[in-house]
């Protein structure tokens, strides 16, 4: 591939920065976009489709764009989050999708803009239809009024509409008299109720209700039959089993449900509380098999039937499985004598707790060092009410002697037997004392280093040791492990990377459970955790210049110990400055006077206290900052010869001024999808200020049209930093006689509007055009009648006035010579081009000719004025230029505003015109102006001879 690099400007006064403006294209799959006038654009899209938005910006430097939305989800969660891209891009679109989205577009200049689109998801769903009846009494009368109403909805967007149909008849209100079709008023139309009444004989039938969007979006009607006759019953159902089921763990249970009844025959569901059935449950018709059962696979299960006739039937049962839990115990002294203290003489009392499931089987038995122990006058055994504590059973051991010292067991067992029974071990003797908490010297308060592993300690004396339950004592805070309150069975609290927010202090008390249950005993530890000072900044990038000053400065925020000891800068682990930190400030600086080459480099400044240090980062450099390609250069592409083009290149220097002069840049360029890039210096004479635009054209470009494009400053430090961009252009026209446009893309065959004009040629369809806004002008259709297909057109509503212009300008197109030695017989093209004038205030409508190194003629080629009637019609020229050109098609706004010009289908083919059109000019036609074919950009005018002249086309020759 050969490229010529051709510098134009290195620097150009021109003030590029400019703030964002947005708008919002599609290119995914859209039934319909309406412009809703100036409220909103509506984007109707059908479900299951892909959904793609562009936002297409201007502004320098380059905007940033974001995507956001609200009301919906792109992915159910958008509105929580963000797409930082020019496309929003679903695939597979959900009707929860469905809402406003937004482009936002931002380059720190001015205020952002937003432009927004509501997204329509389209759908419809297959309809249901469920039956009720109801049977009246007549008083003092033998006979039964039964009534059946068919009820029919199916989800949808649009709003659905509903037909009838009784086997091949149509049903409409009024065709039968015991037929009513109506809409209940709390539907709101979106739910069509047949009413039978009074059963007869021809009523049992089969009944078709029609769902319809009217085929929006190309989405076909949907239906449901339903066949009613005189056994049509709701559903009911059995279950075979008992309520509640109580098994053991392991076991396999079985849940048996039958139809009793219904007709249709109903449909057999299980369902469980949790809304959805366990992993390893088996389901074959009515019965629901959950295969070696598990404490967490207990509960509600149900068994639903449904036929859609009535109300669905539904039975439940309670799966209960077996298990005994955590057993806990806690020792009571005499509560009519203040000491806490177990005495001979005095009652005490034993309690145990055991969590069971079924509760109701839970029982009790006590033994005294390993025999049975029946309650009796002195040893009294208990149960306390479910209500107060339930699983709770307590040995009373009144007049305590010493023969009573021992070890007591309390067993817990379920009558059901399956489950091992669960013991718990008291020991009452004369060491058993109650407890008392301290902290052991040294350990309170307790000095760490963020990030260790910490343990505090409270020591528990007594016999038996209670749980210890730690908590935060100074603020409602969580423990390290989220909860409140954290248990110790041997009274240590450890804490893993520790955090400077778990300093303060901490409560550690006694727990009733496996203890005495007295007044809980407390000690407090106090924690502090020291952590080296926190800095800003901790890494800064200063770009700076030769021979220019250099501060740098590095502040504590936080530091535990607050007292910094010293500080110290480093270039590169080479010691530049030292000393003890300044207590009256809360920063440090180093200073270069002169910037000089082996001051480029990363300086560290660490400040340190006993726990560590903080570092702050200074990287000193040269290099300059990135280039800011501009992406608004006014026609950047043209065509150099046939398949070969030229592209303008466009950019801003960042920061100009922050590092020595840059004296040039160097450029690489590649087609995309190669490895291999060409470079190329482009000197620079002269400082680049801020905003300067500076051109750089690149030619020689040949397909593919898609380049990555790196442009990298230089200044004596180097390299700076690089910025790419990727170019991708259309072709102008490789080949004339292939030329046509329809203006269905974005890109509109890179036509580009005129900046010198008033006002521009708007791109639309007759699908988003608002008619009720402008009536009676512009077409309801493109050229070949689509609805959906795009033209360009002149908006002649307020605020544009009489004589205000719009130009649209082609691109260029090459004119190759057959002789080598240059062009001495000009060839001849063909320019066509379909337009719709219609409207009582049409202005003009005109086609130009401008050659590349001249201006535009100052007569058109082509002219017309007024309406022409509401129809496509076409036009078509010869034009001869001898040099590159470009067309130019003008409209002319007339004296109000329904005069809508519109053109569409412009095309451009080698040879004269030798096809033109029939005469269709109406009464009273304005004159018509064309080029002739025997010499180029001669123009005749016309003299109107009579109220029907003749439109003249090639070499003269009258279109009749």
């Amino acid at each position: 591939m050969l490229i010529v690099f051709h510098l134009v400007s290195a620097n150009t006064a021109l003030s590029s920065t400019a703030p964002p403006t947005v708008r919002i294209i599609h290119s995914g799959n859209a039934c319909n976009v309406e412009e809703e006038r100036h409220t909103e654009r509506v984007y109707t899209i059908r479900e299951g489709e892909t959904l793609e938005l562009t936002c297409l910006v201007t502004g320098h430097p380059r905007p940033q764009i974001r995507w956001t939305k609200t009301a919906g989800s792109v992915s159910d969660r958008f509105q929580d989050s963000s797409v930082f891209n020019e496309t929003l891009h679903i695939q597979k679109i959900q009707r929860t999708q469905g809402g406003r989205y937004y482009c936002k577009a931002e380059n720190g200049l001015g205020s952002p803009a937003i432009k927004s689109i509501r997204v329509d998801v389209y759908y419809l769903d297959d309809p249901v239809v469920t039956v009720h009846q109801s049977i009246g009494e007549a008083k003092e009368q033998f006979y039964y009024e039964r009534t059946v109403f068919l009820r029919c909805v199916a989800n949808s967007n649009p709003p659905v509409r509903y037909s009838w149909h009784r086997g091949r008849e149509v049903l409409t209100q009024g065709s039968d008299k015991g037929v009513e079709i109506y809409e209940p008023f709390f539907t709101q139309g979106e739910t069509k109720i047949l009413k039978l009444k009074n059963l007869r004989p021809q009523d049992y039938a089969n009944y078709s209700c029609i769902a319809s969007v009217r085929n929006v979006c190309g989405i076909p009607d949907r239906s449901v039959v339903f066949k009613l006759t005189n056994k049509t019953a709701s559903p009911s159902i059995k279950l075979l089993v008992e309520d509640p089921i109580v098994v053991n763990p392991g076991q396999t249970v079985s849940l048996v449900c039958i139809n009793t009844g219904g007709e249709p025959p109903p449909i057999l569901t299980w369902v469980s509380a949790n809304d959805s059935l366990p992993q390893r449950s088996v389901v074959n018709g009515g019965t629901l098999t959950l295969p070696s059962i598990t404490s967490d696979e207990a509960g509600i299960y149900s068994c639903v039937a449904s036929n859609n006739v009535g109300n669905p039937a539904k039975k439940s049962t309670t799966i209960v499985v077996r298990a005994l839990n955590r057993g806990r115990f806690w020792i009571t002294p005499d509560p009519y004598h203040n000491d806490d203290n177990i005495q001979i003489g005095r009652e005490v009392k034993i309690s145990c707790q055991v969590e069971a499931t079924p509760p109701e089987e839970l029982t009790f038995s006590w033994l005294k060092n390993g025999r049975a122990l029946r309650s009796s006058e002195r040893m009294v055994i208990t149960q306390t009410d479910p209500d107060i504590s339930p699983g709770t059973t307590n040995l009373d051991i009144i007049d305590l002697k010493f023969t009573d010292f021992g070890t007591y067991t309390c067993v817990a067992a379920l009558k059901g037997g399956g489950i091992p029974d669960f013991s718990i071990d008291v020991n009452i003797s004369s060491t058993t004392v109650p407890p008392n908490l301290t902290v052991p010297r040294g350990k309170s308060p307790l000095v760490a280093r963020e990030g260790d592993t910490v343990e505090l300690e409270c020591l528990v004396s007594g016999k038996p040791k209670p749980i210890i339950l730690w908590s935060r004592a100074d603020k409602e805070a969580p423990m390290p492990d989220g909860s409140m309150q954290m248990e110790s069975l041997d009274g240590v609290l450890r804490i893993v990377n520790v955090s400077r927010d778990m300093g303060g202090s901490y409560r550690c008390q006694t727990s009733q459970y496996n203890g005495f249950n007295v007044k809980p005993r407390e000690a407090m530890v106090e924690l502090i955790v020291q952590y080296p000072p926190t800095v800003e900044p901790v890494f800064m990038e200063m770009r700076q210049g030769l021979g220019r000053p250099v501060v740098m400065t590095c502040r504590v925020l936080r530091a535990h110990p607050s007292r910094v000891l010293r500080f110290e800068w480093l270039l590169s682990n080479r010691l530049l400055h030292a000393g003890a930190f300044d207590a009256q400030k809360d920063e440090t600086e180093y200073t270069i006077r002169s910037l000089n080459k082996e001051g480029w480099g990363e300086y560290t400044c660490n400040i340190i206290n006993e726990a560590g240090a903080g570092k702050c980062t200074f990287q000193v450099t040269g290099k300059a900052y990135p280039p800011e390609f501009y992406y608004d250069t006014y026609s950047p592409l043209w065509q150099n010869r046939p398949r070969v083009y030229g592209f303008k290149l466009q950019w801003t220097q960042m920061n100009p001024s922050a590092v020595d002069r840059i004296i040039a840049y160097r450029l690489g360029i590649r087609q995309m999808g190669q490895q291999r890039w060409w470079e190329t210096e482009i000197p620079v004479n002269a400082t680049p200020n801020k905003g300067e635009l500076m051109t750089h054209n690149l030619t020689e470009l040949i397909k593919p049209e898609s380049y990555e494009i790196r442009l990298t400053p230089i200044t004596r430090f180097g390299e700076g930093d690089s910025a790419i961009r990727i170019i991708t252009y259309t072709p102008i026209n490789p080949h004339l006689r292939e030329f046509h446009c329809s203006f269905e893309e974005e890109a509109i065959c890179m036509f580009i509007q005129d900046k010198n004009d008033d006002f521009d040629w708007t791109q639309h369809s007759a699908a988003t055009r608002d008619t009720k806004y402008t009536p009676n002008t512009g077409p309801s259709a493109d050229r070949t009648g689509s609805k959906q297909g795009f033209y360009m057109y002149i908006e002649t509503s307020r605020p544009r006035k009489e004589g205000d212009q719009a130009r649209l300008i082609s691109p260029f197109f090459n004119v190759a010579p057959k002789n080598p030695y240059g062009i001495t017989n000009p060839p001849a093209y063909c320019f066509s081009f379909f337009y719709h004038m219609y409207g009582k205030h049409i202005g003009t409508l005109n086609a130009f000719l401008k050659q590349k190194g001249l201006t535009a003629s100052e007569a058109p080629v082509w002219s017309l004025s007024g309406n022409q009637g509401d129809r496509w019609r076409q036009a078509k020229v010869s034009i001869h230029p001898t040099s590159s050109f470009q067309v130019i098609l003008e409209g002319i706004r007339g004296p109000g505003i329904e005069g809508d010009i519109a053109i569409d289908d412009v095309t451009l083919e080698e040879g004269g015109c030798r096809d033109p059109p029939p005469s269709e000019s109406l009464p009273n036609a304005p004159s018509f102006h064309f080029d002739t074919c025997f010499q180029p950009l001669l123009l005749t005018s016309v003299p109107r001879r009579s109220p029907h002249p003749s439109i003249y086309g090639c070499c003269g020759s009258p279109w009749r």
